[in-house]
């Protein structure tokens, strides 16, 4: 998690184990894609660098942020998958919208962890502005994609 005293690619690097014989699903948000872009290709770029194979990473898009529980849970129902990554942009504006989708895919997400046989990491960016979401996305505060990645290698693992 990304604080003002803490870089989000600053995870344990230590105890990556070895995703080499691992199979990924993404399912990124084509909402904000400014944002969603950067993310995966840290995600994909840190989970290669730990081992997986390109052949093993199959990224899906979906419309909006809402539908990332739509899409990782068909994903899930594919059992050649080792972890699910969602990975996703939400930016507050001027209405209460941001409260409902935030809420809404935080909760999806949190069923789908409880419910099915194969981890789901929660990449949903949820931010107050564009420059929270940048320095979020690659910028000064690291990638989340990349911390994602590295989550989906060791709850696969677990």
């Amino acid at each position: 998690m990304a604080t003002a005293l803490h870089n989000i690619s600053a995870v344990d690097l230590k105890n990556v184990p070895d995703a080499s014989n691992m199979i990924f699903g993404i399912v990124v948000s084509e909402w904000n894609p400014e944002i969603t872009g950067p993310l995966l290709e840290g995600c994909v770029r840190s989970l290669e660098r730990f081992g997986a194979l390109p052949e093993n990473i199959h990224v899906k898009s979906v419309p909006g942020s809402f539908e990332l529980i739509y899409g990782a849970h068909q994903m899930t129902l594919n059992d050649g998958y080792d972890a699910v990554i969602i990975l996703g942009s939400v930016i507050r504006g001027e209405t209460p919208h941001f409260d409902y989708i935030c809420q809404g895919v935080t909760e999806g997400i949190a069923r789908l962890n409880a419910t099915s046989n194969i981890p789901v990491v929660y990449g949903l960016l949820t931010t107050n502005d564009l420059q929270q979401a940048r320095d979020r996305a690659g910028g000064r505060l690291g990638n989340k994609g990349e911390e994602c990645a590295v989550v989906a290698i060791k709850m696969a693992k677990f």
